[in-house]
């Protein structure tokens, strides 16, 4: 069952994805050589409480942080922290999510930071085109795999023009999301197109793929959260909370301007 939600439930969530807007903004601004994980989760923090709005992922399943910072071969769940110091050449993913009122908003970007090689700059931006592939392909009366198979064929797409081979992670992917942050359905990023339910107006989903710079082999960290690359390549993260409508695909996480 996927939860359908009335226009006024999906202004409400709006609010929330407005507040995380704001928050990956600011974190943008601060996120510069020198700086810390920490000191981006703590501005992050004060940023979703100054809002009205409580952090989602604080305490989410005993997780640290109000943000996920992954930087480098970190692919997703990077847990701030003092020692982790951003240098000039690095690529940090941000994830973060917000709930105002009872409803969760959630999205993620990938920043260069200083310097960064052209290598890594087309791996975020094919992450990106992925994502916006995958919105894209909410539309009412479709299939939940035609988001998938967009995301996949975006990224596979990205590869061949930039003559690589992105690694695609297939074990985490999109998901449901309303008034908690994870509902079903799971959301693959990879697939053939026409399967899983029927797409109706109402509903909204996270759409976030996560690719790597060389193989899709991922593994845990220590600390029961941090996931990165088998083989040290680097990674990338976009998300974007959306909902569905007979217009078409409407972004709740997009910054007011946009």
């Amino acid at each position: 069952m996927i939860e359908v939600k009335t226009p006024d439930e999906l202004q409400a969530m709006r609010a929330a994805g407005l507040v995380v807007a704001r928050t990956l903004a600011a974190v943008r601004t601060a996120a510069k050589p020198g700086v810390s994980t920490a000191e981006l989760d703590e501005l992050a923090e004060q940023t979703i409480r100054d809002a009205g709005a409580v952090p989602s992922f604080k305490g989410y399943h005993g997780f640290p942080a109000s943000i996920c910072a992954s930087v480098n071969e970190q692919i997703v769940h990077g847990i701030p922290a003092k020692t982790q110091v951003l240098a000039d050449g690095d690529i940090i993913s941000v994830d973060c999510g917000a709930i105002l009122d009872g409803w969760h908003g959630d999205s993620a970007v990938t920043l260069a930071i200083g310097a960064v090689s052209d290598a890594d700059l087309a791996l975020s931006a094919a992450t990106e085109a992925a994502m916006w592939a995958g919105i894209e392909a909410v539309r009412a009366g479709g299939r939940l795999t035609d988001i998938s198979y967009a995301v996949q064929s975006a990224a596979e797409r990205a590869g061949r023009d930039d003559g690589v081979e992105y690694g695609m992670i297939v074990e985490y992917g999109g998901h449901g999301i309303g008034r908690q942050m994870h509902m079903d359905p799971f959301l693959p990023n990879i697939g053939k197109p026409g399967k899983g339910p029927r797409l109706k107006a109402g509903m909204a989903l996270a759409i976030e793929p996560m690719l790597t710079g060389g193989g899709g082999e991922t593994r845990e960290l220590d600390d029961g959260w941090t996931v990165v690359t088998a083989d040290g390549s680097r990674a990338a993260h976009w998300e974007h909370t959306v909902a569905i409508t007979e217009e078409g695909p409407w972004v709740l996480t997009a910054p007011e301007d946009a």
